[in-house]
């Protein structure tokens, strides 16, 4: 199976979310389902600044990652621990991606 990733780093098809709530922030122009209600603006605070502000195709084009938003944009239902293991995780993969 084809693996979607997201401007921030997540794969999108292993999110519980997505095909239901989400089609993924590509598709939904960053304003996935929970920004609405949780962000001012109703997008991604991460897809704002890499897509739309920066004209980059996702965070990892970005010189500054892991940025402090990037650190700071953490999952409620997500513990400390495994929030910093998947910030190791999306950085590699981002990174990955701009090298391919």
């Amino acid at each position: 199976m084809t693996q979607i990733l997201s401007s921030c780093g997540l794969l999108c098809n292993e999110c519980e979310f997505y095909s239901n709530q989400c089609a993924g922030c590509y598709r939904v122009k960053g304003a996935p389902f929970w920004a609405a209600e949780h962000t001012a603006e109703g997008i991604c605070p991460l897809f704002k600044c890499a897509v739309m502000d920066k004209k980059y195709s996702s965070c990892g084009q970005c010189p500054d990652l892991p940025c402090e938003l990037f650190i700071r944009m953490q999952d409620p239902n997500t513990s400390d621990e495994d929030h910093q293991k998947s910030l190791k995780e999306r950085v590699a993969r981002l990174k990955e991606q701009v090298k391919a």
